[in-house]
């Protein structure tokens, strides 16, 4: 193979490689945000009101998958990559459990507009009404993410063909994991 068809090769390869990443990231998120959105739904319809935002819910798993991807790129907990598991984890998870916060207020802001409210009395609602929501569905996103980012966390240093062997069965001969001996 030339030298252009093996760097085209290698581009498709990484092309593959992001685009299976980035769909895993927003299917996880879709099902976390659409749950969330289901949860809502079924709570309002106790009390007998309509609620069905689930674009909402994917538009915001596409974006928060694209901003997780820029992270990861940039190497957000480059400094944290020698601590313990738990440290780079629950940091990841705080930083975008404060996007998810952030595109929850935005995202009450922009409905706040379409409803022909400026935006000032849109937050003011956000405020008065919607601070109780907003903040648990951070807490909720917090506790979410701590098993997504656990998991990669887990790959970055077993690496990806040993999780995918202990998760899926995926070429187990691949590997053999640690063993404890008694002492």
């Amino acid at each position: 193979m030339s030298e252009p068809d093996e760097r085209k090769a290698g581009w498709k390869q990484k092309l593959v490689r992001e685009m299976t990443a980035y769909l895993g990231n927003v299917l996880y998120l879709f099902l976390f945000l659409g749950m969330f959105t289901m949860y809502r739904r079924l709570i309002l319809a106790q009390h007998e009101i309509s609620y069905l935002r689930y674009g909402i819910s994917l538009v915001e798993a596409l974006v928060l998958a694209k901003v997780i991807m820029i992270g990861e790129a940039l190497h957000l907990a480059r400094g944290l990559e020698h601590k313990p598991l738990i440290v780079p984890t629950l940091y990841k998870a705080t930083v975008f459990c404060v996007l998810v916060g952030a595109f929850a207020l935005v995202e009450h802001l922009v409905i706040g507009l379409l409803r022909g409210r400026d935006l000032a009395e849109s937050f003011k609602q956000i405020t008065d009404k919607l601070i109780y929501e907003w903040i648990a569905e951070c807490l909720v996103a917090f506790l979410a993410f701590i098993p997504f980012f656990g998991i990669r966390e887990l790959a970055r240093v077993l690496g990806k063909r040993k999780m995918q062997a202990l998760f899926f069965g995926i070429k187990q001969s691949d590997f053999q994991l640690p063993t404890t001996t008694k002492g």
